[in-house]
């Protein structure tokens, strides 16, 4: 099979299981949305947060993925196996951060100024979700592991499974029926804990029972922990968990700001960002895929044909990017009108929506770039970058626009300030990273070593 075809269905097969789970977050917003305006904007702030920790958290366990296919690529099956029993010991302890912060939100609500009346909704929502977050995590090792391994058909077939269960009980317990009273925001919450612990009882299964898991003997008895491991998983992984936890909380911190602005901006806002997080979803897969092997190239020893992946990728991704970003700026009016019948959220979201196109181009890029770089082992330096042009230039530079002022012009009190501080923020961490990129190829190519032997 050749490398463009192997690439194209594995990431293929991704991006049906996560528009699945990106699914569950639409339909929640849909669903919420229908229900009513300040149900929808208890969801935007409190989803908000629980994808902030979530995405964090998560991106830790999302870093193993070239450790495993580089064993892969080196024939050391048994080694995947017991890496994995060690990386239970990790999730144990994100389990519990995760917990913990999503348990006590308050102090960062009223950080951010969320109205009063919105905040204890919220924080019911988040408190269900906080139940919902080790199965969720243990799924995600699952996946992870089906994707370094090259077969991630599983897993989209349990994802979209748990997707038609997820939408009917979402709309019976946020709407009510049968002697259920209707829970609003929280209904939905209850339904994705419901959906996780299914989703890990399968996945329990499927690795007791299909022999594709049989090389790498996974049931062993668990290992002590091998702190050596731990460690090397720790400086992949912190790092680039951290970048994930500041590209989120860059994006996912706005809603928080944007609350202030009240119910019409946050609703049009947390339409806005479901489109841009739908959109992620095809440089996310390519972006899984391509590090799979890549990873698996340079775990052989032919970093030459990790090079030829690695530009593949690139073009690949720009175009699908360049093409998506067209069609859904033209469709803007019409996707906000799926999501709210208020004409006042409908009209702002269009706008927001333009910016979501150019947003998501950059977005593609760097988001490739971030996740080769991993499999090169570099991680501090897009950790910087993200911390200080998404944070630095992006969310404050946002919030400078929309409630202080820049430059002598007066503040815009619009969302679509965030937008646009954003956008340009994105788009030179693409640049940079994608300098990183090409410097990180050159150096492991067989042509560079040879010259520096030579030198």
């Amino acid at each position: 099979m050749s490398e463009i075809r192997r690439v194209s269905r594995h990431a293929a097969t991704i991006l049906v299981g996560q528009l699945a789970v990106m699914a569950f977050g639409v339909a929640d917003t849909v669903i919420a949305g229908r229900y009513s305006d300040a149900a929808l904007a208890a969801l935007s702030v409190g989803s908000a947060l629980y994808i902030s920790v979530y995405v964090g958290l998560i991106g830790i366990v999302q870093a193993l993925l070239p450790i495993w296919a580089e064993m892969l690529g080196a024939r050391r099956h048994e080694a995947v196996g017991r890496s994995l029993r060690q990386s239970l010991y990790l999730c144990g302890f994100i389990c519990i951060a995760g917990m913990a912060a999503l348990l006590f939100p308050g102090v960062l609500l009223r950080w951010a100024q969320v109205p009063a009346l919105m905040q204890d909704e919220v924080q019911r929502y988040l408190a269900v979700l906080a139940f919902a977050f080790a199965p969720s995590l243990l799924f995600r090792l699952y996946s992870t592991l089906n994707q370094s391994l090259g077969k991630p058909r599983l897993v989209t077939w349990l994802q979209i499974a748990a997707l038609g269960l997820k939408i009917p009980l979402s709309i019976w317990l946020v709407a009510g029926g049968g002697g259920i009273d209707a829970m609003g925001a929280v209904g939905c919450a209850w339904a994705t804990l419901a959906v996780n612990y299914l989703l890990l009882l399968l996945a329990v299964l499927m690795l007791r029972t299909q022999g594709i898991y049989q090389p790498y003997a996974i049931w062993r008895r668990m290992e002590r922990p091998d702190w050596p491991q731990l460690r090397t998983f720790a400086r992949l992984g912190i790092p680039g968990g951290l970048a994930y936890l500041v590209e989120v909380t860059s994006f996912t911190l706005m809603a928080l700001f944007i609350a202030r602005l009240g119910t019409i901006a946050s609703a049009s806002h947390q339409i806005a960002a479901s489109v841009a997080a739908v959109l992620y979803m095809m440089p996310l897969s390519m972006a899984v895929a391509c590090s799979a092997r890549v990873s698996f190239w340079l775990g052989a020893g032919r970093p030459d044909h990790a090079k030829r992946v690695v530009f593949m990728g690139l073009k690949l991704t720009a175009l699908i990017a360049l093409a998506l970003a067209a069609i859904f700026s033209i469709a803007g009016q019409l996707l906000a009108g799926w999501y709210s019948a208020s004409p006042e959220v409908v009209a702002l979201a269009s706008t927001l929506l333009v910016w979501v196109a150019f947003y998501h181009v950059a977005d593609a890029l760097q988001a490739l770039c971030a996740f080769l770089l991993r499999c090169y082992r570099i991680t501090m330096a897009p950790l910087a970058l993200y911390g200080v042009l998404l944070w630095g230039l992006g969310l404050f530079g946002g919030y400078q626009l929309a409630y202080v002022g820049l430059a002598g012009h007066a503040a815009t009190q619009a969302a679509s300030s965030f937008w646009a501080a954003s956008t340009l923020a994105i788009a030179l961490v693409a640049a940079c990273l994608l300098g990183l990129l090409l410097y990180a190829v050159r150096r492991s190519s067989p042509a560079t070593a040879d010259s520096t032997q030579a030198a």
